[in-house]
């Protein structure tokens, strides 16, 4: 027998066991290349569906049906016979009628006349207090007043008690606007707290009153 015959069959098997070898080993390639993932991900696309409805056509009217009944007219509707509104006469009030009867006549009474109203009182008679330089020492020049030859009046106010002593004095009118002028005014001033004079009066008792005097500085040639 020949050797070649013999071995046909086996080789036929190797060369189909290569061809699977091979199929395999294009598979695993494709696996790691990424050709599979591919697939995957075309397979993973959304798959779109839609659901055909099925138009239904109606049934053909049946034949020879029986007329539809005859329903019976409706009654006619209830319309309200009209209001009538009967006016009674307005029956007349019956009248009251009074009499008036005149009062009998009252005697007629006179009111006596007021008392005249007191008369008001007097105001209390007032009499002012009185400081006379005359009775009191007279303030002097002083050396400054004397050379600057000042002169003027000066009006003092004052308040005395009821024994005659003077409790306030103060300057209401200066002698003049110059410095020589204030030492005649501060001179005039503690000379009329200096003075006693005569307290004033009311109702003929005295009374602690304010008054003013005035003092004329004038040089004398």
């Amino acid at each position: 027998m020949d050797f070649g015959q013999q071995q046909g069959p086996s080789s036929r098997k190797l060369t189909s066991i290569g061809i699977v070898v091979l199929m395999h080993l294009l598979l695993g390639y494709a696996l790691v290349s990424g050709l599979a993932r591919k697939v995957v991900e075309v397979i993973k696309q959304p798959i779109e569906t839609k659901i055909i409805e099925e138009v239904k056509t109606p049934p053909p009217p049946p034949e020879n049906l029986p007329p539809p009944p005859k329903m019976a007219p409706p009654p006619p509707s209830f319309v309200p016979p009209p209001e009538v509104v009967v006016q009674t006469p307005p029956q007349n009030a019956p009248t009251i009628t009074t009499t008036t009867v005149r009062p009998p006549d009252q005697p007629v009474r006179v009111a006596p006349p007021a008392p005249p109203a007191p008369p008001a009182p007097a105001a209390p008679a007032r009499v002012a207090p009185s400081l006379n330089f005359n009775a009191c020492d007279k303030p002097e020049y002083t050396t400054a007043a004397r050379r600057a030859e000042a002169q003027g009046t000066v009006v003092v106010v004052y308040t005395m008690d009821v024994d005659g002593r003077i409790t306030e004095a103060s300057v209401e009118r200066s002698s003049g606007p110059t410095r020589e002028h204030k030492q005649l005014d501060r001179a005039t001033l503690e000379a009329v707290k200096a003075c006693k004079g005569r307290p004033g009066m009311v109702d003929g008792k005295p009374e602690r009153l304010s008054g003013r005097v005035e003092y004329v500085w004038k040089l004398v040639d």
